[in-house]
């Protein structure tokens, strides 16, 4: 097991962990400023996927892919917000999962019905094609390493909106008490949508940079968003620092776990018994690590400061 390959694995894991801070910031912002709990989060994310799929494959302009994926999830997200979500944010948290839960069927067939069920595969832009040379003998995909520099890119915009700009204050006054500011004369219908808004957009961020290293199929924020709110859980609810610390956390055991498990084991256990532990040991990982930090900390690394 050579050092580079720990290297490489553990970049896979930081770019992989970017992709779920994505998800996670916006969710989590839904959840602090309006506690509504969206299941069908993960549906914005195929979304955006599917959008910048389509476009590049007519348009053949990266530039364009992204730009139209990332306006056309932040208006699906906006509209969904409108006719189906705001009725919901006074009824309680069963609820508003049964209705989300409906909205997950709904995208799911109607992608299948526009693109059919059939996944689509997306290639890596020419710009980004190829590898950079990070270290001797350590060549990486440099679109993998975009993906990373991008989201980090956004954790630092977005900390930047939130900590230190008075949109920020309001986002996080609304999530400490929405009556009360409500009551000071802030619009806080019009700051729900923006801010579902922008959780929408942020999915599709994810989902578009996606394509072209996942498949693109019906049913594809299914899988992440249940690592999503693992994420969540790890990080404290309504974190933006917990997300992305949670999401970093997970990214990086859920990657090393499923590339180093089955190898270590099979150095203390039969092989054949290693290639049947390994893998099953290596998908529940990150609930053992969620698990344990709930042990020592039930809030979350990082919790909300209400």
């Amino acid at each position: 097991m050579s050092l580079l390959l720990i290297l490489e694995q553990g970049l896979n894991g930081l770019q992989f962990g970017v992709m779920l801070f994505l998800m996670a910031a916006g969710l989590t912002l839904v959840f602090g400023i309006m506690n509504l709990v969206n299941l069908a989060h993960g549906s914005l994310y195929m979304v955006g996927a599917y959008l910048a799929a389509t476009v590049f494959a007519w348009t053949g302009s990266w530039a364009l892919a992204v730009a139209l994926a990332l306006l056309g999830t932040l208006v699906v997200g906006v509209v969904v917000e409108l006719i189906a979500l705001r009725t919901l944010y006074e009824r309680d948290h069963l609820d508003q999962v049964l209705a989300t839960f409906g909205l997950i069927l709904f995208f799911n067939e109607l992608v299948a019905i526009l693109w059919g069920r059939a996944a689509l595969y997306t290639s890596v832009p020419a710009a980004l094609a190829g590898y950079v040379e990070l270290l001797p003998r350590l060549r990486y995909p440099t679109y993998r390493a975009a993906v990373i520099l991008v989201g980090l890119a956004v954790a630092l915009l977005l900390y930047v909106v939130v900590a230190r700009t008075r949109l920020g204050m309001l986002i996080r006054a609304g999530a400490s008490n929405r009556t009360m500011v409500a009551a000071l004369g802030v619009n806080i219908r019009f700051l729900s949508t923006l801010v579902f808004g922008g959780g929408a957009a942020l999915a599709g961020l994810a989902g578009l940079m996606a394509g072209p290293i996942y498949a693109v199929q019906p049913g594809m924020g299914e899988q992440i968003l249940i690592q999503v709110f693992v994420v969540i859980v790890i990080g404290g609810i309504g974190s933006i620092r917990g997300a992305l610390v949670g999401a970093i956390l997970v990214g990086m055991v859920d990657t090393l776990g499923r590339a180093f498990l089955r190898p270590v084991l099979s150095t203390v256990i039969a092989p054949t018994a290693a290639d049947a532990a390994g893998p099953a040991l290596a998908s529940i990982l990150i609930y053992v690590l969620m698990a344990a930090v709930l042990f020592f900390r039930p809030q979350g690394l990082f919790p909300a400061r209400g």
